[in-house]
């Protein structure tokens, strides 16, 4: 039996709703092979982030020499990276190896528009990652910051995305969100502009999604699929975790990673 094989780099939500354990669930789910570094621990739930504690930069260089020179990733999500000398390392570690398929959600600004990274970190993250990704996942308010626009309407979302595609030499997908449409998303690929549209589902429990979304792009091209496919198929598994209205925790709630499971 051969699996597919995909690489989440991310920090641990103990909670188990976003981070790592929602990178794992979604990759199984898409029936790939999911393996793990992880950059941070957490202390979170559904209400909030109470703490985190970084690992080691060489810690991390030593879970990615383990992965790489054993099982070779057929694609890599980049989640949570919270400082420029981790940021290296990936950076080192993946033009070492040689690196495919990677799919890099910057996690910089939260929806809320608080500032998640230090300048040091988003200039290390632009500079080093950015040009190994084969595809950035940034929300409306990490557009802006590496746009330097303001994006209110699904032209300035266009704008946006095409200045960052083109300044950093990767495809982008940029997600709308409530702040511009309901839930149309827009591919900016090498000058092509394909917009993905769907559906808004009326929940509070959305804690993950952007996890989700990145993890499950990642699964699909790791199986084959075309960037465009790789896309459409994540975002229908994102709906359909959605749509299953789990309802866990006092806060905003995880996503039903297992609706597809015909035993849950």
């Amino acid at each position: 039996m051969k699996a597919h094989t995909a690489l989440s780099i991310a920090g641990s939500d103990c909670s188990g709703g976003a981070g790592i354990q929602a990178d794992l669930k979604t990759m199984t789910m898409q029936g790939v092979y999911a393996m793990s570094a992880i950059t941070a621990l957490t202390a979170q739930n559904t209400t909030g982030v109470r703490a985190i504690q970084e690992v080691s930069p060489e810690f991390l260089g030593q879970q990615l020499d383990a992965i790489f020179e054993d099982i070779t990733p057929d694609a890599v999500k980049i989640g949570m990276v919270a400082s420029d000398e981790l940021i290296h390392v990936i950076a080192e570690k993946l033009r070492q190896y040689g690196a495919v398929n990677v799919v890099l959600d910057p996690v910089m600004v939260a929806t809320s528009g608080a500032a998640l990274l230090k300048t040091d970190a988003v200039q290390a993250l632009t500079e080093e990652l950015f040009p190994l990704a084969l595809l950035v996942t940034p929300n409306i308010p990490e557009a802006e910051l590496l746009s330097g626009l303001t994006i209110h309407t699904e032209e300035d979302m266009l704008r946006a995305a095409e200045s960052i595609g083109n300044r950093y030499a990767c495809a982008v997908l940029l997600k709308g969100g409530h702040r511009v449409n309901e839930a149309n998303d827009l591919l900016y690929q090498q000058g092509t502009v394909q917009w993905f549209r769907g559906e808004r589902i009326r929940t509070e429990n959305t804690h993950g999604t952007g996890c989700t979304l990145s993890s499950a792009i990642a699964a699909n091209l790791a199986k084959g699929f075309s960037l465009a496919e790789s896309v459409e198929r994540a975002k229908a598994y994102l709906t359909g975790a959605l749509k299953a209205g789990l309802d866990l925790g006092k806060g905003s709630g995880p996503l039903a990673h297992f609706y597809g499971l015909t035993n849950a």
